[in-house]
């Protein structure tokens, strides 16, 4: 309960015009709102109550949460490749000697403490998988920091 009226007092701070949010708010939390607000949450619930001074730099602010969840909202942003020629991958035959790499077989080189070998796994994971090279990237950097306590 008092997850929610942390979490409605935050919306209320962040869109001080939005009335709905303020009459959820006197609602939840009565004591601290005046008799004629009180009455006037409870009877009419699309009614305004009387707004507060609104700091207009801080509504118009934008953060950088607003930023990303509007580039995030756009469908016209993507990775595109550099212009040129692609390689071509299609003819690249594996032979015995190549080994296959899984986050699983990393997995096990941590827990083994075989550090060297799961960096070197995670590694060719990462030019594998480019997408995810950087969620690789912070592994190895956990992992060496493994490695620089122990020593």
């Amino acid at each position: 309960m008092e997850s929610m009226r942390g979490q409605l007092q935050a919306i209320v701070d962040r869109y001080p015009w939005w009335s709905e949010a303020r009459i959820m708010q006197y609602r939840e939390d009565s004591n601290n709102a005046d008799s004629a607000t009180r009455l006037v949450a409870m009877l009419h619930p699309t009614a305004t109550i009387p707004m507060h001074s609104i700091d207009i730099a801080r509504l118009t602010h934008v953060s950088t949460d607003d930023l990303i969840d509007r580039f995030l909202c756009r469908s016209d942003y993507r990775i595109v490749a550099e212009e040129g020629a692609a390689d071509d991958l299609s003819a690249v035959v594996m032979d015995d000697q190549d080994e296959i790499v899984s986050e699983e077989l990393a997995e096990i080189y941590v827990k083994q403490g075989l550090y060297s070998d799961a960096i070197d796994t995670y590694r060719k994971l990462s030019l594998v998988n480019s997408e995810k090279s950087i969620y690789f990237a912070e592994l190895i950097a956990e992992i060496e920091g493994k490695i620089a306590k122990k020593q």
